[in-house]
């Protein structure tokens, strides 16, 4: 495993965390079973934060916000052929405006303006570990 092994800082994940790549966040039910959903991701490796927005409804986010302020192990992927990179962490989330509209704003500077959704929360997860080969 040493050998994938990335340190946040890593030129070669920031521009691979840059592009335009769907990702994968997989969180754990409360039957501690896995649950992988398609996502838009960003990346603040200054923060040690990767952020994901979402519908405060959906199963990603009752499964963070029923752990409470601990948090949530998760982990967060992208491929783009031979090149992957995984970002694990704890997730909590987040509700408060500010926080909503920070990751918005970093969402649409990767991908594009997201949605109007007045339901949306954000999935913030703590970096402690990146894994890829880029």
């Amino acid at each position: 495993m040493a050998r994938h092994r990335l340190a946040l800082g890593d030129e070669r994940l920031l521009a691979f965390w840059w592009e335009r790549h769907l990702c994968t966040l997989v969180t754990v039910r409360p039957d501690g079973t896995p649950h992988a959903v398609p996502v838009g991701a960003t990346l603040d490796a200054a923060a040690g934060v990767v952020r994901v927005i979402t519908s405060g409804g959906s199963a990603k986010a009752r499964h963070v916000g029923h752990a409470g302020p601990e948090g949530l192990p998760v982990a967060v992927s992208q491929v783009d052929g031979r090149r992957w990179a995984t970002v694990e962490g704890r997730a909590v989330l987040r509700t408060d405006p500010a926080s909503v509209a920070d990751a918005e704003q970093r969402y649409a500077e990767r991908y594009k303006p997201p949605r109007e959704n007045p339901a949306r929360v954000v999935i913030e997860i703590a970096v402690e570990r990146v894994l890829g080969n880029v």
